[in-house]
């Protein structure tokens, strides 16, 4: 299982995380104003929130690392025109 872990003191309560996971893990905890792993069982390990994540809270292990070819910026260059 992907193990999830973010760090509190570092979460700005921007909630950029919950609103780019595709699998609902995160949540905005709105009373601590920060955000929460909820439901770490369905992480699928896309990095999203890791990688958009503005001030490095979360971090991601135990996941089976694949190249994801649409965060090469090289890579989407020269495919851009073909989208």
């Amino acid at each position: 299982m992907v193990r999830i872990e973010i760090r509190e003191e570092a979460c700005r309560g921007c909630e950029m995380c919950s609103d780019v996971c595709p699998t609902r893990v995160i949540a905005h905890d709105p009373g601590r104003g920060k955000a929460q792993v909820q439901a770490p069982e369905d992480c699928i390990a896309c990095l999203s929130c890791t990688f958009l994540c503005p001030s490095g809270a979360i971090t991601q292990s135990q996941y089976h690392a694949v190249r994801n070819f649409y965060r090469d910026l090289d890579f989407s260059r020269r495919v851009e025109r073909f989208l």
